[in-house]
């Protein structure tokens, strides 16, 4: 097995195992309803958005976040930056809610989507 191989094996059995790092999850995007795949979620940071001369949108808050999930389980589509993306928040599953983010950036390496995102939440 080669080295590129074994990389992408482990993309699902080690980084995006559910049983270690990952957490199953609902992702929509581009109107594509993606249910139950492997999603390691990690919120960064809850900080103040930065306020500008003459905004009215106090009390707003972005959260940042950064989401790992397999190419494959996106059927090799990778997210765009500036797009929305909405992954359930696995707190209430009886009644799923999705909390919509804005993708800063998108990359994808070796079969891994890696996502940064932006969420506003007030």
């Amino acid at each position: 097995m080669s080295f590129k191989d074994q990389l992408a094996a482990d993309v699902k059995n080690v980084f995006l195992n559910t049983n270690e790092f990952a957490e199953t999850h609902n992702v929509k995007y581009d109107g594509v309803l993606y249910e139950n795949i492997p999603v390691v979620l990690t919120k960064i940071k809850e900080c103040n958005r930065q306020a500008f001369k003459d905004d009215i949108m106090q009390g707003v808050y972005q959260v940042g976040a950064v989401a790992h999930i397999a190419l494959s389980d996106l059927n090799g589509v990778v997210p765009e930056h500036g797009h929305e993306i909405r992954i359930d928040d696995k707190s209430s599953p009886d009644n799923p809610y999705y909390v919509q983010y804005r993708i800063v950036t998108s990359d994808c390496e070796c079969g891994m989507v890696t996502l940064e995102l932006e969420d506003y939440d007030d």
